[in-house]
């Protein structure tokens, strides 16, 4: 068997703002009744958080879990649970309408850190990253430039941002030219 790695094998770029590819991260998408009991349970039971109110993310002793659709939840944890979240749901969620599956190896994570953060995303997504628009704990779905992405912003004032690992050089390479020095707008 083969050693898992990730995409960019955490690859950083340091300019106005820092981006960094966080390595192997666990995530499971979970599609269901996000309003039923049964999956409130379930995913509270496999992370300690809470399900999310729409564009949000709560954060549990074992896992994170954000809001992709009002029937949605992608939820990050440890890449090495992965599997076992995926089985905790699936069992607790026995004969409901859901599906839980681990989507781990489709997808690389970046983190955005640094005091201009917010304006290394807002100048490629079209989303408002304004303090008063955009707060710790929000979530969207989204694009980086020509490619779909969804991010959060973390209490610490940095970002973290979810995108295919498909597609994970051109954001990486997209991001780094938006924290290049000299590329601030000094707006946010």
């Amino acid at each position: 068997m083969s050693n898992a790695v990730s995409a960019l094998n955490a690859a950083s770029f340091e300019g106005f703002a820092k981006v960094s590819e966080t390595g192997l991260r666990g995530m499971v998408t979970l599609r269901g009744d996000l309003s039923g009991k049964g999956v409130k349970q379930a995913v509270k039971a496999a992370t300690g958080a809470d399900v999310p109110d729409a564009r949000r993310v709560t954060r549990g002793t074992s896992g994170d879990v954000a809001w992709m659709s009002p029937d949605e939840l992608l939820i990050i944890c440890d890449y090495q649970a992965a599997n076992d979240v995926v089985a905790a749901l699936t069992g607790k969620l026995s004969g409901e309408h859901a599906l839980a599956v681990n989507v781990s190896d489709a997808r690389a994570v970046f983190r955005i850190e640094g005091n201009a953060a917010r304006e290394v995303l807002a100048k490629v997504a079209p989303v408002d990253l304004s303090a008063d628009a955009f707060q710790a704990g929000d979530f969207r779905r989204s694009r980086i430039a020509q490619v779909a992405a969804a991010f959060w912003l973390n209490d610490d004032g940095s970002f973290e941002l979810v995108c295919f690992r498909s597609v994970a050089q051109y954001v990486f390479d997209v991001l780094k030219v938006s924290a290049e020095n000299g590329g601030e707008v000094g707006f946010l």
